[in-house]
């Protein structure tokens, strides 16, 4: 009804409660109050208007559908059939080897870092929603199953696809690199020296059960809330983030994905601490009774032997998402659960 009284007035910058709306034909004020149905007067316009034929009508046939839903060649079976030629929907990965306990939760031991980054990496420069070129690893890959340039479409469009949104972590041109100290989605497979696409390195590290981590400053994961940041980081094999700060939907995103979050403390930061990201990590003290803000144990090993000890606390803010962590995300939890009850 304020809409209707706002239209009557034909500006929005008035007092409805003490300035008129308009003038009768004698050219007297005429208020809000004037105007404003008593509460009998709404109650008898209903019944007269709402009628329960009127949603008989509808809701009688709702679940029938229209002559081309009811024409839909369908499987009936209990699962869906996925096709494997779809190179927009595939099943994800997430369930696969699923047992009804998830192991002892462990260290992370011998990890390397797959990006090195600064202040305020957002979400869609971790997993960026746009269009992509030919020669990235997600163009390669859709060109390697016939889909022309022409109908690549987005990021976006393809998030019912893992295998497109893996090859799209950390795939933005203008995300920063510091281990190369380049634009665009590259990093380094040490043992080798190759420079390769975020998502080629992460696979060479899954090859050897190389745990990965990433480097970064403050605001990690700012901007706008997107859940293929946290789950494309999970399926390259990051194991941890470990940043001076995160964005509070982020972080918690990461834990629901198994990935855990951890900040330095005292202001330390990878430059005080003389990290440059070709060092390997150990990050003890997650195996032995791991609770909400425990400080944890890190060791990072230079190229030269030198060895460098700092704290880090872990950003899992609750029982619950301890929890989440301990059986590899949110997803794992809640099947398990499902499982264990019915």
């Amino acid at each position: 009804m304020l809409v209707v009284a706002y239209a009557l007035v034909g500006r929005v910058d008035v007092d409805l409660i003490n300035d008129p709306l308009s003038y009768d034909p004698n050219g007297n004020p005429v208020y809000l109050k004037d105007i404003w149905p008593s509460r009998e007067e709404i109650v008898q316009t209903v019944n007269d208007c709402v009628k329960q034929s009127d949603f008989q009508e509808v809701y009688d046939v709702i679940f029938d559908g229209s002559e081309d839903w009811k024409n839909l060649e369908v499987n009936l079976a209990e699962r869906f059939e996925w096709n494997k030629s779809s190179t927009y929907i595939k099943e994800a990965p997430f369930f696969e080897n699923l047992q009804v306990n998830p192991d002892p939760v462990a260290n992370i031991t011998g990890a390397r870092v797959l990006l090195y980054l600064g202040d305020s990496v957002t979400t869609d420069h971790i997993s960026p929603a746009g269009s992509f070129r030919e020669d990235s690893a997600a163009g390669k890959y859709l060109a390697e199953h016939g889909v022309n340039k022409a109908d690549f479409n987005s990021y976006g469009s393809r998030r019912g696809n893992h295998e497109v949104m893996m090859r799209g972590t950390f795939a933005n041109v203008r995300i920063k690199n510091k281990i190369l100290d380049q634009e665009g989605g590259f990093s380094i497979y040490f043992p080798s020296g190759e420079v390769k696409t975020v998502y080629e390195t992460a696979m060479e590290y899954q090859k050897t059960h190389t745990p990965l981590i990433v480097l970064a400053g403050k605001e990690y994961g700012s901007g706008s809330s997107r859940d293929w940041a946290a789950k494309g980081a999970y399926l390259l094999g990051v194991k941890a983030v470990i940043a001076e700060s995160f964005e509070r939907i982020h972080r918690s995103n990461l834990v629901g994905m198994g990935v855990a979050p951890l900040v330095f403390i005292d202001g330390q930061n990878t430059a005080t601490l003389g990290l440059d990201g070709t060092e390997v990590f150990d990050i003890t003290g997650i195996a032995d009774n791991l609770k909400p803000h425990k400080l944890l144990d890190v060791k990072a090993i230079h190229r030269n032997g030198k060895i460098t000890e700092f704290k880090v606390q872990a950003r899992m803010d609750s029982a619950i998402e301890i929890e989440y962590y301990k059986n590899n995300g949110i997803l794992q939890y809640v099947l398990r659960d499902y499982l264990k009850n019915s």
